[in-house]
């Protein structure tokens, strides 16, 4: 009869750990990654450089990496930015 108790202890306790390891490889739920907010892409016509439309300087004939590609490539501000 002491035999058969500690067996069944011993079950027990096998039972208990693997279902311990199993709850341990388990992946948590991941959150839904939030997809970033896409910007409008622009390229200067001076040096092919790609950029978010909102970063680059505005001429009258486009947009720009700077205002020193604007003014090299002769292009004036266009008229209703900054109030001229």
């Amino acid at each position: 009869m002491k035999l058969l108790l500690l067996l069944a202890v011993v079950f027990f306790a096998a039972w208990l750990w693997r279902r311990g390891r199993i709850a341990d490889r388990q992946v948590p739920a991941q959150r839904p990654s939030v997809a970033p907010e896409l910007a409008d892409m622009v390229q200067c016509p001076y040096c092919q450089l790609h950029l978010p439309s909102e970063e680059a300087a505005q001429g009258a004939l486009g947009f720009y990496c700077s205002e020193a590609h604007r003014a090299a490539a002769g292009d004036r501000p266009k008229k209703d930015e900054k109030g001229h």
